[in-house]
């Protein structure tokens, strides 16, 4: 009787360890697959914002981190069944961009790795985690500041007057400027339920 129940134990112990965390090949698979998605959303809204910035100037540029940026992340969302956002720890609209307390973790080590010389653009961080809710695959990677991101996000001297006044009427409580290029502004944030 012994060995039966021994038997059957061992089954059940196994499944249990296999639950607690994928396989190393499979947080990697995963990594890439969201990397490949992160790198679609920053291009897409890179490319916008160019032509934006080209076609009408800053101030009409605004517009495309206001609604398209969100209405990318939550087109992916639904298409990969994920939480796909943009979050800071200086936000410029603090409902869309407010990270939770694993993204500020997050965040503050891309900042250190940051001031250690880590290049800005290859900073980017995976886990799988244990939440209430469940386990869930996450993964951000850093967005750093490009040249043409400063006339929103730089400082004082470096932002036009119509789009200071477009921010403050927009933003009444906007953290987001003071950049320079090379920093890091925040991450694209991705979250993936495993259960």
């Amino acid at each position: 009787m012994l060995v039966f129940m021994s038997i059957r134990a061992v089954p059940l112990a196994l499944l249990l360890a296999a639950c607690a965390t994928p396989p190393a090949e499979d947080t990697a698979k995963l990594a890439a697959e969201a990397r490949k998605v992160a790198a679609g959303m920053q291009s897409s809204l890179a490319a916008k914002l160019l032509g934006e910035l080209q076609a009408k100037g800053p101030e009409a540029a605004i517009g495309v981190c206001t609604t398209l940026a969100p209405e990318v992340a939550a087109r992916i969302s639904r298409e990969q069944g994920w939480r796909v956002t943009r979050v800071s720890l200086r936000t410029r609209n603090p409902v869309l961009g407010s990270p939770d307390a694993w993204e500020q973790s997050v965040l503050a080590d891309f900042d250190a790795r940051a001031a250690r010389g880590d290049k800005p653009d290859a900073i980017e961080h995976a886990e799988v985690v244990r939440e209430p809710q469940g386990r869930y695959f996450r993964y951000m990677k850093a967005l750093p500041v490009a040249p043409l991101c400063v006339s929103c996000h730089g400082g004082p001297e470096s932002i036009p007057p119509g789009v200071k006044a477009r921010l403050a009427a927009d933003y009444p409580h906007d953290r987001a400027t003071g950049y320079r290029p090379g920093e890091l502004r925040g991450a694209i944030s991705i979250k993936r339920p495993l259960d």
